[in-house]
C-alpha cells in the first residue's frame, strides 16, 4: 500500500479545492442574475407575478438542498435525460441561491423608508424612476453585508453536491480518507480549507455592516 504523507494529502485536497471554488461562483453569479430577475417581478405591481415568485422562493427555501440535488439528478434521469452531477449542482445551487438573494434583496427594497417612495412622487417620478434613482442605490447598500454572507452558505452548500457525485473538497475529503486510512488528519484539513474560504467571507460581510451602519447613523 502506498504511504501518503501529509503533504500528499493537503495537494489532493486542494486540487479538489478548486471545484468548490468554481461551483460557489457559478452558484453565487448565476443566482445573483436570476434572483435579480425574479427581484423586479416580485416587487412589481402585477399581482400573479408577485404570487408565482413567492411560490418559488417558498419551494427552495422550505425543502432540504440535499432533496433538491437527489431531484435534479435522478428525478430527471426517470425522464430520461441523462444528467451529469456536474450540471445538477450547478443548476440546483444556481436555483437555491436565487431564491435566497430573492427573498434578501426583497427585503432590503421594503427597508427602504416609505417617506423615499412619497418624495420621489412629490417631483413626478414614476414608478421605473423611483427604483432606478431612488429605491434601489439605497436598497443594494443595505443589501452589501446580507449578501456577502449568504456567499457563506453557498460554499459550505457545495459540499452537500458530493452525495450526487460531484467531487469538490468534501467528496475528495472522503476518497482520499478511504485511500490513506487517516480520517482525522484528512477531515482536519478539509475542515481547515472551508474555514480559509468561509472566515475571509463572514468577517468582510460584519465589517460592511460596521461601516455601513455608522455611515448611515452619520447621515
Amino acid at each position: 500500500m502506498t504511504d501518503f504523507t501529509t503533504w500528499d494529502i493537503l495537494r489532493n485536497l486542494l486540487l479538489a479545492t478548486r471545484w468548490t471554488i468554481l461551483l460557489s461562483l457559478v452558484a453565487f453569479l448565476g443566482g445573483g442574475l436570476l434572483g435579480l430577475a425574479l427581484l423586479f417581478l416580485r416587487i412589481g405591481r402585477l399581482s400573479w407575478p408577485r404570487q408565482a415568485v413567492r411560490g418559488y422562493v417558498e419551494v427552495f427555501q422550505g425543502t432540504p438542498l440535499l432533496m433538491q440535488l437527489f431531484l435534479a439528478f435522478f428525478g430527471l434521469g426517470l425522464f430520461g435525460f441523462d444528467v451529469p452531477a456536474w450540471l445538477a449542482a450547478g443548476l440546483t445551487l444556481i436555483l437555491w441561491s436565487a431564491a435566497f438573494l430573492t427573498e434578501i434583496w426583497r427585503g432590503c427594497v421594503d427597508a427602504v423608508v416609505r417617506g423615499q417612495w412619497e418624495a420621489s412622487a412629490s417631483l413626478g417620478m414614476g414608478y421605473v424612476q423611483q427604483m432606478r434613482y431612488v429605491i434601489l442605490p439605497q436598497a443594494m447598500r443595505i443589501a452589501i453585508p446580507p449578501t456577502v454572507g449568504f456567499s457563506v452558505q453557498v460554499v459550505k452548500g457545495t459540499a452537500l453536491t458530493s452525495i450526487i457525485g460531484f467531487v469538490e473538497l468534501s467528496k475528495a475529503g472522503t476518497v482520499v480518507t478511504n485511500a490513506t486510512f487517516q480520517p482525522f488528519t484528512v477531515y482536519g484539513i478539509v475542515a481547515l480549507i472551508y474555514f480559509c474560504l468561509c472566515w475571509p467571507l463572514s468577517k468582510s460581510s460584519q465589517v460592511l455592516e460596521r461601516k455601513l451602519n455608522v455611515a448611515h447613523r452619520d447621515h
